[in-house]
């Protein structure tokens, strides 16, 4: 049987991303971290040693344990590869998003990415006001020429995991919390909730935004709410927000209580241990900055466009290895995603 999630994705862009430990520091005034490649020990092919490549967090910061995170592990694994000088500055709010973009721009980065939906607005407009910088955007479109796009199928990854839970649930009570209530994240809900109705019709779903990205205590809160009211899944799309998701599992589980978490973006129980992660969605991410962050190196920066990636391309789904998901159930994960890939199901938005 074929384990979900092989991060075929290097069938599609060219790679696999091995993940590395962060090695930035987090700063609460809105930080940065840098790569560079002075005096660095790093195995290069020099093709880089001259580019220089920013990244703007969303409010979640690097350290988020999923989304961001896996975008700078990303741009450091380019600096290993290549010796091009990378770093982050982080934004505490909306606000922060315009100028620290520009902050890379006008320092002549070769390429500044902008990590989330969040950005559309700041990124469309520094993208008009300096037509001869190259930006990228995750999980947005801008519809211009020095802006690479790349979003992801979100729902059709957290269908599966839908799956999951439903044919794992003991209460048949099952939440998801969720970050801001944006479309991207509304896509996540979506997708979830179809896959836990696919296999467990009578399954009660609660759904609850946080409004915030980088608040674990709110999701702590939110997940207690919730494992008290019988629910004994819940699956985050929220962020750092998420890591209180997490804590309060873990409080559950030290208590004897069935709880679990199913992550996101990234293979979470990596970070927060098997005996609370269900699993997890993974998202792409990296392997997405990583690609068009060496292509801007090779010269192939494709500005202008955008792409879609969803399970089709192995940019979405489960972890190659989910240790608390019986075989049976995997199967049927595997059922359902080729009935997604083949367009036999459709899996709604919204």
């Amino acid at each position: 049987m074929k384990k979900t999630f092989s991060f075929m994705l290097v069938m599609m862009i060219a790679l696999t991303l091995v993940l590395s430990a962060c090695g930035a520091k987090n700063n609460n005034e809105g930080g940065a971290g840098t790569n560079t490649n002075e005096g660095a020990k790093v195995e290069s092919d020099g093709t880089g040693k001259d580019f220089k490549i920013g990244m703007v967090t969303d409010v979640g910061g690097v350290h988020d344990k999923s989304f961001n995170q896996s975008a700078w592990e990303a741009l450091q694994k380019v600096t290993a590869e290549t010796g091009a000088a990378t770093k982050f500055l982080e934004s505490k709010g909306e606000a922060d998003m315009e100028p620290n973009l520009n902050s890379f721009v006008k320092e002549g980065y070769n390429l500044t990415w902008g990590i989330g939906f969040l950005f559309n607005d700041a990124l469309s407009k520094v993208a008009k006001e300096n037509p001869d910088a190259k930006l990228a955007v995750i999980d947005s479109v801008i519809e211009a020429p020095n802006v690479a796009s790349i979003t992801f199928a979100e729902h059709e990854g957290s269908f599966l995991v839908g799956v999951v839970a439903g044919l794992m649930t003991k209460t048949n009570k099952i939440g998801f919390v969720g970050g801001m209530e944006i479309p991207v994240i509304k896509r996540f809900e979506a997708g979830f909730a179809a896959g836990v109705k696919a296999v467990k019709p009578d399954a009660t779903i609660k759904a609850e935004y946080t409004g915030d990205f980088g608040k674990p205590d709110l999701g702590k809160l939110s997940a207690a709410t919730m494992y008290d009211s019988g629910i004994d899944i819940i699956f985050h799309a929220a962020g750092a927000t998420g890591n209180g998701v997490f804590n309060e599992a873990k409080a559950r589980k030290d208590n004897g209580d069935d709880v679990w978490v199913i992550g996101v973006d990234k293979d979470q129980s990596l970070e927060f241990g098997d005996e609370i992660t269900l699993t997890s969605m993974m998202k792409g991410v990296d392997a997405a900055v990583h690609k068009v962050s060496k292509d801007l190196i090779a010269g192939n920066f494709a500005g202008g466009t955008t792409q879609e990636l969803g399970l089709k391309d192995d940019a979405v789904g489960l972890p190659a290895t989910s240790k608390n998901v019986p075989a049976d159930v995997l199967a049927k994960v595997d059922e359902y995603k080729a009935k997604i890939v083949s367009g036999e199901i459709k899996v709604p938005t919204e």
